[in-house]
C-alpha cells in the first residue's frame, strides 16, 4: 500500500509517517520509481509507535522498545513511572498555588516561603536513589536470604514477622493492596490466595522482573516510597517490609504522606522493618554492639537509615490512625496502623 493508504488506515498524516522515517523508526520498502510502499508489519509497527507517543514517550525511547519488543513493558513500566512522578510535581504546585490565592497574607515574604517548601517537596521526591544497587542482587536475593548464622543477622524472624504482617492486614476478597519495595514478591504473594490484587512498587527493574517470574499475577511498578505510581485513595491495605530503612531520616515523614495519600479510607498499613524505639534506644544498642565488639553490626547500622520509632508512629497518629507495635528484637519491629 501506499503513503496515503496506510496514514488513513492508522489514522495519521502522511508528515507524521514521514518524520518517523527520518527518525529511523520505519523504514517503508522503496518501489522502482521511488514512491514509498508498505506492508501488513508497517501497519503494526506504525501502531505500536503511534500508541508509545501517545502515552508521552519519545521517539528515542520509541526506538529503545521497539529494538526489544520483549523488554515492552519494562519500558511502559518506566513511563508510566515517569508519569506519575511529573503528576504528583503537578498535584503539589497546585496545592501550592491554592494555598498561596487563599492566603490573606500576599506579601512577598509568605508567597516566597510557599515557594521554598514546595522546592524542597520537589528536591525530596526527585533525589533518592539506589546506593545499594539492588539490581545486581535480584538474580541471588531469595537464595542468599538468610535467617541465621550470621554475627549480624537482620533477616532473623523473617518468616514469622511475614506471617504477622499477613495476619494484622487480614486481607479480604476483592481488596486492592500494595507492597511497597516488593523485591522479589515474598510478602505481596502471600495475599493472592485470597482473591486480592497485589500491586508490587519498586525502584530495581530486576527485582521486578524477578517478582514478576515468581508471581505473574502481581501488578509490578517503578516506583519508590517518595513518589509512589498509585493514584489517590486506590489501595485498601500497604505493606512494606526491610525497605524504609533505606530512606533518609528526614524524608521518613514525607514517605508516611505518600502512603496515606494512596490508601483508602479505613485502610491499614502494615511497616515490618529495622528501626529503634528512640534516639536513647538506638544509642544504648549501638553502644552495646560496640563493646561486644561487633563492629559489623555497627557499620551495618550506621550505613542506613532505621528509623526512629516514635517519631514514626506519631506521624501516623498526626495522619489519624490508630497504632500498635511488636517488636522482635533490639532491631526488628511490625509497627500497624489503621485509619479512624
Amino acid at each position: 500500500m501506499q503513503m496515503k493508504e496506510i496514514a488513513s488506515l492508522v489514522h495519521t498524516t502522511p508528515r507524521t509517517i514521514r518524520f518517523y522515517e527520518e527518525k529511523g523508526l520505519i523504514s517503508p520498502y522503496k518501489s522502482a520509481n521511488h514512491y514509498r510502499q508498505f506492508d501488513e508489519g508497517h501497519v503494526e509497527k506504525l501502531r505500536v509507535i503511534l500508541a508509545l507517543r501517545e502515552v508521552g514517550m519519545s521517539t528515542s525511547q520509541i526506538r529503545e522498545t521497539l529494538e526489544d519488543q520483549h523488554a515492552i513493558d519494562h519500558h511502559l513500566n518506566r513511563q508510566r513511572s515517569v508519569l506519575y512522578s511529573e503528576w504528583l510535581e503537578m498535584k503539589d504546585m497546585i496545592t501550592t498555588i491554592d494555598e498561596m490565592v487563599k492566603s490573606c497574607d500576599k506579601a512577598s515574604h509568605s508567597l516566597y516561603e510557599k515557594a521554598s517548601i514546595l522546592k524542597d517537596l520537589k528536591k525530596k521526591r526527585k533525589r533518592w536513589h539506589d546506593r545499594w544497587n539492588f539490581d545486581s542482587q535480584a538474580d541471588s536475593y531469595d537464595r542468599d536470604l538468610k535467617t541465621e548464622g550470621y554475627g549480624f543477622n537482620i533477616h532473623a524472624h523473617y518468616e514469622e514477622v511475614l506471617a504477622e504482617a499477613v495476619r494484622l492486614i487480614d486481607a479480604g476478597m476483592g481488596e486492592v493492596g500494595a507492597d511497597i519495595g516488593i523485591g522479589t514478591g515474598n510478602l505481596g504473594s502471600q495475599f493472592l490466595s485470597k482473591g486480592v490484587s497485589v500491586i508490587g512498587v519498586d525502584q530495581s527493574n530486576e527485582m521486578l522482573q524477578k517478582c514478576s517470574e515468581k508471581f505473574p499475577s502481581i501488578d509490578v511498578r517503578n516506583g519508590h516510597f517518595l513518589a509512589l505510581p498509585l493514584m489517590d485513595q486506590s489501595v485498601d491495605f500497604i505493606t512494606t517490609s526491610y525497605a524504609l530503612h533505606h530512606v533518609e531520616e528526614e524524608e521518613k515523614q514525607l514517605a508516611v504522606e505518600e502512603m496515606d495519600r494512596v490508601l483508602a479510607h479505613r485502610g491499614r498499613i502494615v511497616i515490618a522493618d529495622l528501626m529503634f524505639e528512640n534516639e536513647a534506644d538506638r544509642k544504648r544498642v549501638l553502644e552495646k554492639l560496640a563493646s561486644e565488639g561487633n563492629l559489623e553490626a555497627v557499620r551495618a547500622i550506621e550505613d542506613e537509615w532505621y528509623a526512629n520509632r516514635s517519631q514514626l508512629i506519631h506521624a501516623l497518629e498526626q495522619l489519624g490512625y490508630i497504632v500498635s507495635v511488636h517488636q522482635y528484637s533490639d532491631i526488628l519491629h511490625l509497627v500497624y496502623a489503621e485509619k479512624e
